[in-house]
Parts: structure tokens; C-alpha cells; sequence
């Protein structure tokens, strides 16, 4: 099974690489890439890049170039105060958009822009505990303002990039897992790490040490089923 991983932020890659000092690095079209085996896995590691243009970019750049039977995309995601807990996995199973504004007509861009994951390829019981929902993506961290309206629309977490990553790898009817570790909680009056910059990159370190510690068992289960 030909494997590719997107690691989006740049605290994540950074956590990765420290994870894996051995790792030979080197320059792709979006920023580092790298080869990992990972206890008998053959992977191939990209720095997405944060955000939604970097994001959409290289989905279309990995689909093209690389043609992986599955793309996983591992990292972290700010939870909902009520109803998450730092440290929860997300089980990404649909993403939709909520930065973009239009003040001309009656298009409704949150729909258009949202995507649902097919996952009935991942076999079950799942390997690990993980919170399957709805993620929200903007190119911006979450607005505590902005809490209320997402949770209303589903949502129980919020991130930069899986809303473009989803979008893109549907157009391309690309097999697409994304698990997200909560690093922070974000109310509807104050986030946790804003303004706390070492709080969140001492975060994302332990959600990435936690994902890529699990992710031989989900590979393996997905050969498996």
C-alpha cells in the first residue's frame, strides 16, 4: 500500500523531525519531504505547509505526482470547551469552510465547500479511541465569537487546513484519512494557548509523539480489513 503523510503546521514538522532525528531531508514543490520506514512501512512524509492555499496545493501536487492508494494527514486542531478534551483524537469525518464571505448573492459557500469522508474502506473496531466529527477550517485560529455559530453547525473542532485537504482529494476521489490530536481549547471567550505560543508547540508535541506512535496499528489494520 503506497502511503503518503501530510504534516501541515510547522510546529508539527518540527515535532516530527525531532521524533525521527535520522531522517534525510529533503526539498519538494511545497517545502521538505522525507522517506520513513516506520516499523516495516514505507512512508512518504510531506511538509504541506499550513493554510488553505498550501494545503489544496500539494493534495493536487501528492494525487499527481506521488498516486498513493491512501493519504493521511496527521496533526492538531483547537477543541470546543464542552465538548472535547485536550488530547482527544479526531476521527475527521467532514469538514467544511467558514472564512470565506459573500455579500452579492445567496451562495451558500459553507456547503459548497464542505466535504464528507468516505470511510467505509476503515475497518472496525477501530485500533485506537478516537472522537469521530466535524471539523472546521479557516486560514485563521478559531475566533472565540465565532464558537457558538460552528457548534450549531455540527462542529467540535477547528483547524487551518482539512477543510482544502478534503475538498481537493474528493475532486480527485482520493483516499483520504485525516486524525487531528486536540492540542488546546477554545471558548466562546478565550483560547488556551493565545498568546501562549510555548504552550501550544509543547502541545503539538505530544499530540504528534501520540499519532505517530498509533499510526503503525492503523496501517495495519487498514491491510488487514
Amino acid at each position: 500500500m503506497k502511503t503518503v503523510v501530510l504534516i501541515s503546521a510547522i510546529a508539527e514538522w518540527k515535532a516530527v523531525k525531532e521524533i525521527f532525528p535520522q531522517l534525510e531531508i529533503v526539498n519538494s514543490a511545497y517545502g521538505e519531504s522525507a522517506k520513513l520506514n516506520l516499523v516495516g512501512y514505507d512512508l512518504k512524509l510531506y511538509h504541506s505547509g499550513w493554510g488553505k492555499i498550501a494545503s489544496a496545493g500539494m493534495m493536487q501536487y501528492v494525487v499527481d505526482h506521488d498516486q498513493p492508494d491512501l493519504v493521511i494527514n496527521l496533526g492538531t486542531c483547537g477543541g470546543f470547551e464542552g465538548l472535547v478534551e485536550q488530547g482527544d483524537v479526531i476521527l475527521v469525518e467532514r469538514t467544511f469552510i467558514y472564512d470565506i464571505v459573500e455579500l452579492m448573492g445567496d451562495l451558500n459557500i459553507i456547503d459548497y465547500y464542505a466535504s464528507t469522508l468516505d470511510l467505509s474502506w476503515l475497518p472496525q473496531p477501530y485500533p485506537h479511541p478516537v472522537r469521530p466529527g466535524m471539523i472546521a477550517s479557516a486560514d485563521s485560529d478559531l475566533p472565540p465569537n465565532k464558537i457558538a455559530s460552528l457548534k450549531a453547525y455540527g462542529a467540535i473542532v477547528g483547524d487551518w487546513e482539512s477543510g482544502a485537504l478534503a475538498w481537493v482529494a474528493a475532486k480527485n476521489e482520493q483516499k483520504l484519512l485525516i486524525l487531528r490530536g486536540v492540542s488546546d481549547l477554545v471558548s466562546e471567550e478565550v483560547g488556551e494557548a493565545y498568546d501562549n505560543l510555548a504552550l501550544f508547540e509543547e502541545r503539538t508535541k505530544e499530540v504528534m509523539r501520540t499519532l505517530i506512535r498509533q499510526l503503525p496499528d492503523w496501517l495495519k489494520s487498514i491491510e488487514a480489513g
